[in-house]
């Protein structure tokens, strides 16, 4: 293992992973940092489109959905299980909504009625949307993005700047990207807004036939080889709650719990993903103090550090494209859409200081 690289990334997630897999595949030279784990302890996740109205983030996340989708089956297709997604209304209110968001679905769906969710042992008081293209993905997923990149495991505390280098431990690099998900101290990044969600999954050994994935309050898979995962990303979800959630969607009278996964999914202040560079805070604060009365300024950027974050609780929708995004603004210099720059935020931030 040699000492620099072009690019270190700090974390280990779907974020970092794919980010690493991106750049290596333009030949970049890659070091992972990961704190001993290869994916979140709530990871493995529903790959499908947004449901709702139009705007901006609907249509990233559509669009994102569209890519990860072919560059799961192309690339790799053992941890993508395309069971299709049947979306289910919460309740009648809900319901009249699902007709003004019929229009809206840029994604290939059908209407599946209260009969034919019957014939497939779901329960349900109204109509609702499948999805055929969408699945499941597996979080074993980022072992395979980086089985070919270099992968250390240090607790990072201090990060150096030397020489137009940045320093962690004995290794050095040209660029610096942090994945670090919910974690915000290895920077001043407060701007960002980054927060934590909760995120739970249970494996349940089960025969229940069921056989496509679906969602309504609670996320549950399809049946494969005996065993059901029952999941979502919400504050405060227990698996006591999923469960009995689950019980209103499908007969889980005869279900065992195997195994659960749980952990803190990272999210922005206005939900959208963050890509891009990182403002220099202090120098922007210290040097222009009228910043806070809603001045704007031209920003100062601290040099080759760069962000990867924010995606939520469909990192395994989102991260794939913003990979790809930011790998060609690192390399390539192609202009990122503001929806995802974190720059957006940083003036509204300052406002409130």
């Amino acid at each position: 293992m040699k000492n620099y690289y072009d690019t270190i990334i700090i974390g280990a997630g779907v974020a970092g992973a794919n980010i690493a897999y991106s750049l290596f595949q333009k030949a970049e030279s890659i070091l992972v940092i990961s704190d001993g784990i290869i994916a979140s302890n709530s990871a493995g996740a529903f790959v499908s489109s947004k449901i709702g109205k139009a705007s901006p983030l609907k249509t990233l996340t559509d669009k994102s959905f569209e890519f990860a989708k072919d560059f799961y089956i192309s690339k790799f297709p053992k941890y993508y299980h395309q069971t299709g997604v049947i979306r289910l209304p919460k309740d009648k209110k809900d319901s009249e909504k699902f007709d003004i968001y019929r229009e809206f679905n840029t994604s290939s769906f059908r209407d599946i009625n209260i009969d034919e969710l019957k014939k497939k042992s779901i329960n349900s008081l109204y109509d609702g949307f499948i999805f055929d293209d969408a699945g499941v993905c597996d979080s074993e997923i980022c072992q395979e993005l980086l089985k070919d990149i270099e992968v250390v495991d240090i607790k990072v505390q201090d990060i150096k700047r030397d020489n137009d280098l940045w320093q962690i431990d004995r290794y050095s690099s040209k660029n610096l990207i942090l994945a670090t998900g919910y974690r915000d101290d290895l920077f001043d990044i407060k701007y960002m807004g980054i927060g934590a969600t909760y995120g739970c999954r249970g494996d349940f050994k089960s025969n229940i036939d069921i056989p496509n994935s679906l969602h309504k309050n609670v996320s549950i898979s399809k049946n494969f080889d005996g065993i059901i995962k029952i999941g979502a990303t919400h504050r405060d979800e227990k698996i006591t709650s999923m469960i009995e959630k689950a019980s209103h969607l499908i007969d889980i009278s005869k279900v065992e719990l195997i195994k659960t996964y749980c952990g803190n999914r990272a999210g922005s202040r206005d939900y959208s993903p963050l890509v891009g560079k990182i403002i220099d805070v202090k120098y922007m604060l210290d040097n222009y103090p009228n910043i806070k009365k809603g001045r704007t300024y031209r920003l100062k950027y601290i040099d080759n550090l760069f962000i990867l974050n924010g995606l939520g609780g469909r990192g395994f929708v989102l991260a794939p494209l913003m990979a790809k995004m930011l790998s060609e603004y690192i390399i390539d210099d192609i202009e990122l859409p503001k929806e995802i720059n974190p720059d957006r935020l940083f003036f509204k931030w300052c406002r409130k200081l």
